[in-house]
Order: structure tokens, then sequence, then C-alpha cells
């Protein structure tokens, strides 16, 4: 695994979190240990829309006091906190596990669990942490250089894509073909592709209107 990345533990068991944390250590991962859902929840919160944090995962015991993991789960999600949630505890049950993987948690681990097991339950976290966050900054990038589009633009933008060619979109904007040319070769600049079948990748990743 790579370093400094970065696991939040919730155990309201000293000794269970503190175990976790020297597990993780041994694989070069930084842990913050918290003895209750809503103390990992206040930290989260803050640091939600924080550039270059690193990629992470929750290790979340499911009975704990106050706010449960599942509750916790459900908090964050309506908080809009995107976070692999690896489960872990000792009472679970067949409809425990159900709840929280179909409400999205990444894994379910039983009490007491080998330390492969969860150094490999992390390490997928991990990675779809990783992937989830690149496909973000992509989408958030390629809404960016939309929204740096003329409303000209963006007209030009649909028509291109739509597969008109420069002399039907000069007829429909009443310009000339030479004009549409240049046009559509600030287009592919500002949206920073090299083909049309790149643009044409963009177009479709891009939100439509009322999303």
């Amino acid at each position: 695994m790579e370093t400094s990345l970065l696991v939040y533990v919730v155990d309201d068991d000293i000794s269970v979190g503190e175990s976790v944390a020297d597990l993780l250590a041994t694989v070069g991962l930084e842990v913050r240990l918290f003895s209750s859902a809503t103390d990992m929840i206040d930290v989260l919160v803050k640091i939600a829309n924080k550039s270059g944090v690193l990629p992470s995962c929750l290790i979340l015991d499911i009975r704990l006091p106050g706010i449960g993991g599942l509750e916790a789960q459900e908090c964050l999600a309506n908080l809009q906190i995107y976070i692999p949630i690896v489960f872990m505890t000792a009472h679970g049950d067949i409809a425990m596990t159900v709840k929280a993987m179909k409400s999205g948690a990444h894994n379910f681990l039983s009490k007491p669990f080998r330390g492969q097991d969860m150094l490999d339950a992390v390490r997928s976290a991990m990675v779809y942490d990783r992937s989830r966050r690149e496909s973000e900054r992509g989408r958030r990038e390629l809404r960016e250089r939309y929204e740096s589009l003329t409303a000209h633009e963006r007209k030009l933008l649909s028509m291109v894509t739509g597969g008109m060619m420069n002399k039907q979109i000069a007829a429909k904007m009443n310009l000339s073909e030479i004009t549409i040319k240049v046009h559509r070769g600030q287009l592919m600049r500002k949206m920073k592709a090299s083909t049309l079948v790149e643009l044409v990748k963009m177009e479709t990743r891009l939100p439509k209107s009322g999303q």
C-alpha cells in the first residue's frame, strides 16, 4: 500500500481501535482514532470540502454509544460526505449486513476478524476512493470548461456533437463556413479536445439540463 493514506477508525473499545491502528501502521497507513461517531462526523464535516485530501476510508463499529454505525452512515450520506465504509461488529446479523451494504457500505467484517481480511478490505476501499476522487475531479474540470463557453459556443457544441457539418451549421447560424471553422477551433481549444471523438465523449459526460 502507499504511504500517508488516511484511515478513520471509530470504536468505543479503545483497545480494538488501537489494535486496528497498529495493524494498519504496519503497511504505512495513517490512522485517526475516534471513540464516538459524533466526533468522527464533526471532523469529516470540517475537511469535506478541502482540496488535496488524500484517498481515505472509514472503519466503523456498528454498535456505538449515542449514534450507532448505521445511523452514522445515514448521516454522512445526508451530508453528502462520500467515504467508503468498512463496518465491523461482534453482534452483526444478516439483516444488519444487508442494510449496511444496500446503503453503500464497502465491506462488512465480523469480530474477531483476521488481520489480512482487514488489510484487504482497506486496500479495496482505498482503490475505490481514489478512483471516485479522480472521476469527480474530471467531471468538475469538464464542467468548468463548459461554463467557460459563450452561449454561441454552447449552441455550436450541440450542433457539432450532433453530427452537423460546417456547411450545415453555417446555414443554420447564418454565418460563413470560414467563420464556423474559426469558432469551431476556439470551441475545441476551450474544451481541450483534440478530436471530434473526444469532444463528443465530453458532451455525453456533461450534466443535462435540470440535473
